[in-house]
């Protein structure tokens, strides 16, 4: 979720149901994997569309690298993504737990494309 600081507009980036996985290992290592709930499907794999590459690509948000975690925030060191901008970045998140639930946001920062402030709220639920 997307949220302007300044309105206090909020926006289900990824729509009101994404679907992802997002994983912490023991050696030091996460990987993230987002989609939105309403994602486009081509008919094969072997035609799709450019329109239709942009619309996944665009539907979708993954990484991987390393982490470092304080208690209170988590730094990824991103090592592959998606998005070759956020390649060799540390994405910094500020972590909350609630039950089952990892919170995880980020401070407030500049938003594509208006450059109006946002922050951002990401919340996983443990899967069993």
């Amino acid at each position: 979720m997307q949220t302007i600081v300044g309105t206090g507009e909020t926006t289900d980036v990824f729509g009101k149901a994404p679907r992802g996985f997002i994983t912490y290992g023991s050696d030091g290592r996460m990987i993230v994997l987002i989609v939105e709930d309403a994602r486009p499907k081509p008919a094969s794999p072997a035609t799709i569309t450019d329109q239709e590459g942009v619309d996944l690509f665009r539907s979708m948000a993954a990484y991987g690298g390393t982490y470092v975690f304080d208690g209170k925030t988590v730094v990824h060191r991103v090592d592959i993504s998606w998005n070759e901008e956020w390649t060799g970045t540390d994405q910094v998140r500020n972590v909350k737990f609630e039950g089952n639930r990892l919170i995880l946001s980020t401070d407030r920062q500049p938003s594509d494309p208006d450059d109006k402030a946002a922050v951002y709220v990401v919340t996983w639920e443990r899967v069993k």
